[in-house]
């Protein structure tokens, strides 16, 4: 089996691919719905502005094929990818969203240096399986300047502090996701996406 990393043409593919392949995982870079489909776990990583990431989501056809896999697969959204999971974006104007989770992403205060970005700890607000047996005093590598506010705070499992507080990672039943980039967080982040890999095996 193979998890599937979906190319949609928003940056960080061949780190992410590169990562997971470290871990022992084996990956199908695609846009393919079939491929996505047939994945034992699907990766949604991102880096970039969030209007061209819907539109090129869009323009594949994408958009229903990932909703499924929310629901269906072992699903890791990262950065952008997590961002996209929600109602609406304010960076912009205002960009629909894929739905999956209510919510917004809304830009960080001026208040604190903007973007967040670089090496920051995080704070466990309930268990995730992708995060087990970690030290969460070490730290993981941030680069965004918009942070997801969700409507269901039960869907927060990690949060991080950068003047405020923000949400790190959500979790809820298949669909596991994090603001901050595994796969250029060393040892700690490659963690990780070891326990997302076998997470993909016992779902099988």
């Amino acid at each position: 089996m193979y998890i599937a990393v979906i190319n949609y043409n928003m940056g960080n593919i061949s780190s992410v691919e590169n990562a997971l392949k470290s871990q022992g995982a084996k990956v199908r870079v695609t846009s393919d719905a079939g491929v996505i489909r047939g994945a034992a776990g699907v990766v949604l990583p991102g880096v970039g502005a969030f209007s061209d990431a819907m539109a090129n989501l869009g323009i594949l056809g994408l958009e229903d094929t990932i909703r499924q896999a929310t629901r269906n697969q072992p699903f890791l959204g990262i950065c952008l990818g997590m961002q996209l999971l929600f109602d609406y974006s304010f960076e912009d104007g205002k960009t629909k969203g894929l739905g999956v989770f209510a919510g917004t992403v809304e830009r960080i205060p001026a208040v604190v240096k903007v973007p967040h970005m670089g090496w920051n700890n995080i704070n466990m607000v309930k268990p995730d399986p992708l995060l087990e047996n970690l030290d969460l005093n070490q730290y993981f590598y941030f680069v965004h300047s918009y942070h997801v506010v969700p409507e269901d705070k039960s869907l927060i499992a990690s949060t991080t502090g950068h003047g405020i507080e923000m949400v790190a990672g959500i979790y809820r039943e298949k669909v596991h996701a994090f603001q901050f980039h595994p796969e250029k967080s060393s040892v700690c982040g490659l963690k990780v996406l070891k326990n997302f890999i076998n997470l993909t095996r016992k779902d099988k």
